[in-house]
């Protein structure tokens, strides 16, 4: 199953698919109850909502954990199943435009071992744009068995973060990378030695690059197949996103570091990088 889908086979896809199941995942980081009060508003038929903060996130533990930890699998597993999510439930995630949040759910439903799920490829910008229905109407529950399986996906500890074989990239955009602002995290800079390739650069006019032009981009960058890929942003949600651009591209599953830069942060002998100098 390719990772994402367009508005179109969206649309076909709650006429002809029984067992299909679509989340809103629209978040503002600055305003964290502004997503639900969209999806109130208005919405695709059908879709459930998911709050980054209390649905894909675990509790913050100050001085041990980034903004976004991962949440208990257990429990995730148990919120998916009481919308209706079992093995086989096609899945389909949105959030506004940039695909950001919406993979962080791909990635997590990836994480518990469920295969089917995409990405709405330009999200709800897109769906509106192309004028599809909406609602204000909330969907019934069906709650549903959803067993964890085995991750799809792959994780890097801290502690390996100068492993040789890992390819760091961070997902940010330049100016936090190098460190010439910061309006989130108490420290600015980036992990010594990565790469910054900044996730929105993998989208064009709102929707993601086709693979080809993905691929081209990435190799550009000076990125190997042969290579350990391992993604980080600010707190895990944004390198997500880049995971995703990156399979779509054809390269192996790349790792993501969860804790991210507000995780690596709270070391005081983690070594801030800026630009090409470190404090």
């Amino acid at each position: 199953m390719f990772h994402l889908i367009n508005s179109q086979d969206l649309s076909k896809s709650l006429d002809t698919v029984d067992d299909l199941v679509v989340i809103d995942c629209r978040f503002d980081l600055t305003a964290p109850t502004l997503g639900l009060t969209q999806y109130l508003a208005d919405h695709v038929p059908g879709a459930h909502y998911l709050n980054l903060n209390t649905d894909l996130s675990g509790p913050v533990i100050p001085n041990q954990t980034g903004r976004h930890p991962l949440p208990s699998r257990d429990l995730l597993g148990h919120k998916l199943g009481q919308i209706g999510i079992q093995s086989g439930t096609q899945v389909v995630a949105y959030d506004q435009n940039n695909g950001a949040f919406a993979a962080r759910l791909w990635w997590l439903l990836r994480w518990l071992g469920h295969e089917t799920v995409q990405v709405l490829n330009g999200g709800y910008d897109d769906w509106r744009a192309q004028d599809r229905p909406v609602t204000s109407d909330l969907p019934a529950p069906r709650p549903a068995p959803f067993a964890l399986q085995t991750p799809l996906t792959r994780i890097m500890r801290q502690l390996d973060w100068n492993d040789p074989k890992n390819r760091l990239i961070d997902v940010r955009d330049p100016a936090r990378f190098r460190g010439d602002h910061e309006p989130i995290d108490p420290v600015a800079g980036h992990i010594p030695g990565a790469l910054n390739l900044p996730f929105l650069d993998n989208l064009e006019n709102g929707r993601f690059k086709n693979a080809p032009a993905l691929a081209k981009q990435f190799t550009s960058a000076g990125l190997g197949d042969a290579q350990s890929l391992v993604c980080y942003c600010g707190s895990g949600v944004t390198a997500t996103q880049m995971i995703l651009a990156l399979l779509e591209a054809g390269y192996p599953e790349p790792a993501l570091y969860p804790g991210s830069w507000s995780e690596w942060i709270l070391d005081p002998e983690h070594i801030a990088a800026l630009s090409d100098a470190t404090r």
